[in-house]
């Protein structure tokens, strides 16, 4: 069968007719073009979902840190709920992924530095705060990123 053909057609069997190459010890018949392109893939879909649930995270707890006593002050029965229902997703996770793949904990760091301006401009579209309302850097640190009774004040 042309492996490239079927890569476009049926790229489930695809994968299929690789794994059963790769445990037959078949190398030479791979289609390297492809699976080199999948694996590159699926290394930067990880790190993008990582990157996407820390925005998420912060974009929250920038929120909470500079709007809730705001709302809190104008309607007394906002206390931001969903708000801390979306932390604790987003937490939960970013901790799953963690285990999940803890190749991507090398990469956190990284993550949080590329998540932080979009958070922030999250956070400024959701609250209408200017953005110079909030820091130039992310002031939480990993630890508290991801310590599930960290709330900022």
């Amino acid at each position: 069968m042309d492996l490239k053909r079927e890569y476009d057609q049926n790229f489930h069997q695809w994968i299929e007719h690789h794994i059963a190459l790769l445990r037959e010890g078949r190398f030479n018949e791979i289609d390297t073009d492809h699976l080199i392109e999948e694996l590159e893939d699926m290394g930067r879909r990880d790190r993008d979902e990582l990157v996407s649930r820390l925005v998420v995270l912060i974009a929250h707890l920038l929120k909470w840190q500079f709007q809730l006593g705001q709302l809190s002050e104008r309607w007394k029965e906002f206390d931001g709920r969903s708000w801390r229902r979306s932390i604790i997703e987003q937490r939960n996770e970013i901790l799953r992924q963690l285990r999940n793949k803890p190749s991507l904990k090398s990469y956190l760091h990284d993550a949080v530095i590329e998540a932080y301006p979009d958070a922030i401009e999250s956070a400024v579209e959701e609250t209408n705060l200017l953005e110079s309302t909030f820091p130039q850097t992310c002031p939480y640190p990993l630890e508290r990123l991801l310590d599930k009774k960290f709330y900022p004040e």
